[in-house]
């Protein structure tokens, strides 16, 4: 048992739970309730963007295909760059010009994924994700948006995490390529972090690179991805972490992103951190 876990029972919200697993796909710790549902706001955009990239392996849809505005690419939906306006089917910009944080172009990729694969996101992304893994409390509430509704326990999400230190659903360089930079170099607004120049962005996933604030560790490699959800969720993934053996982090609670979270993120994450470092990992 990580003892970093145990700082999750100071933050100021009513339930919270946290998972550490390690790149051989071992669980080093785990507090809170392993079962319990919490609501993962954007930390959906993870397991979505999972399963477009099977749908891409799988040849039902090509990252460089048209889809959403003109002169937009799956690559851009998932990248934040096709000019979406946040939360409206609305352009703001170029495709390939501004990083806009859009939940709506989540929601066309989803559209796009069902008409190319002939099956409702929800349901592919049960098929090709959660069922492998055996994430069978994890399913999209509400109107399904892949942006946002998804809802997990502990349990599930850190079988996710696992996934993405090794993964088996998907090949290595296809992973490797989602949580590269896409389209180097545009400018930004990190959700509740402010303007970022470079705001760089994977596919469906967020990069730490260097970006400042954030809310990963001080301690953080430049190379970490994952999410943050506003519903007081994060899942990162640093394979430099644990002596270079990699490790993942979940965290879910049920209050909603703030200044508490800002303030109690990253000291939890360099927590760990350290303590993998300190114990080789195990």
């Amino acid at each position: 048992m990580l003892t970093s876990l145990e700082m999750i029972d100071g933050w100021p919200v009513p339930t919270a739970a946290a998972a550490v697993v390690t790149g051989d796909g071992a669980v080093a710790g785990s507090r809170g309730p392993a079962d319990r549902p919490f609501a993962l706001a954007s930390v959906t955009k993870p397991l979505a963007a999972y399963a477009v990239l099977i749908a891409v392996e799988e040849g039902a849809l090509e990252l460089d295909e048209p889809a959403g505005p003109p002169g937009s690419t799956v690559r851009h939906l998932l990248a934040h760059a096709s000019g979406l306006a946040f939360d409206e089917h609305r352009v703001m910009a170029e495709p390939g010009t501004r990083r806009l944080y859009s939940n709506a172009g989540f929601e066309v990729m989803g559209e796009h994924t069902a008409k190319a694969t002939g099956i409702p996101f929800a349901e592919y992304l049960r098929e090709a994700v959660l069922e492998p893994l055996g994430m069978t409390d994890t399913h999209l509430a509400g109107a399904g948006s892949p942006a946002k509704d998804g809802v997990a326990t502990l349990a599930d999400l850190t079988r996710f995490a696992a996934e993405l230190l090794a993964p088996r659903l998907l090949a290595r360089e296809t992973l490797d390529a989602a949580t590269a930079v896409a389209f180097p170099g545009l400018s930004g607004v990190l959700p509740g972090y402010g303007h970022q120049r470079p705001n760089d962005w994977g596919l469906g996933f967020s990069l730490r690179d260097h970006k400042s604030p954030h809310w990963t560790g001080a301690d953080s490699s430049p190379g970490t991805f994952g999410h943050f959800g506003q519903a007081g969720t994060f899942l990162w993934v640093d394979r430099a972490a644990a002596g270079g053996g990699g490790a993942a982090c979940v965290a879910l609670a049920d209050r909603a992103f703030g200044p508490w979270a800002v303030e109690a993120w990253p000291p939890f994450t360099d927590a760990v951190l350290a303590e993998l470092a300190g114990s080789g990992g195990a």
